[in-house]
């Protein structure tokens, strides 16, 4: 799968720091069938990696990612454990948009998208989206970055997610409150369900072909 064809499956893309791996399998199955099935688990705790194997081993039609990839290394220890595809917080020096899995790297301004775009990269991270400008800052750089397509991050929230949506240059958002930490200590399951419903309902999915 390319990286866009990943970002247009769904309009959040949940980011999930998981601390036991017991949780991992349910808390997937209750996201996917929520209508969310791009997951990205990010690599912050001494799990992560086992939680993207099961995960992608046992939850049918989830489309499993590690998240804060900060090195080629991890970019490969993440492939070898079946993770689908990766996500940065920034450019990392030397990468490729293929590479063993689909890398979407995170930039904060017009020169770290320039630097990304020579290096063939058309899919960013917008981070942290509510640091950098957010909503207005994509709509600053659709115009001479027509190209360029992402998914904001940091500071995304059922609040304001639909104005971002709304964007023809935003593919996806991704955010951590359709799986609060409560809800998943306590394994309530049907509560991150029904959450995942109503972000799956936030907005149509902009056509892959759109332009900016």
């Amino acid at each position: 799968m390319k990286i866009q064809d990943i970002l247009t499956r769904a309009p959040v893309i949940p980011v999930l720091i998981i601390e036991d791996v017991a949780h991992a399998v349910p808390l997937g199955r209750a996201l996917v069938e929520g209508g969310l099935s791009v997951l990205e688990i990010t690599m912050r705790t001494p799990v992560a990696s086992e939680c993207i194997a099961r995960m992608t081993g046992e939850i049918e039609g989830a489309v499993v990612g590690a998240g804060t990839v900060l090195t080629p290394s991890m970019r490969q220890a993440a492939a070898d454990v079946g993770a689908r595809f990766v996500v940065s917080p920034g450019l990392i020096e030397g990468e490729e948009a293929e590479g063993p899995v689909p890398l979407l790297p995170g930039i904060a301004t017009a020169t770290e998208l320039m630097a990304g775009l020579a290096a063939g990269f058309e899919c960013f991270k917008l981070f942290p989206a509510n640091v950098v400008g957010g909503p207005g800052a994509l709509k600053a750089y659709a115009s001479p970055f027509p190209q360029a397509k992402f998914c904001p991050t940091g500071g995304v929230s059922a609040a304001n997610a639909a104005e971002y949506l709304a964007l023809p240059n935003v593919l996806c958002v991704g955010g951590s409150w359709v799986a609060p930490t409560d809800a998943v200590r306590a394994g309530d399951w049907g509560r991150i369900t029904a959450l995942a419903r109503e972000a799956a309902a936030l907005a149509p999915r902009p056509p892959a072909s759109v332009e900016g």
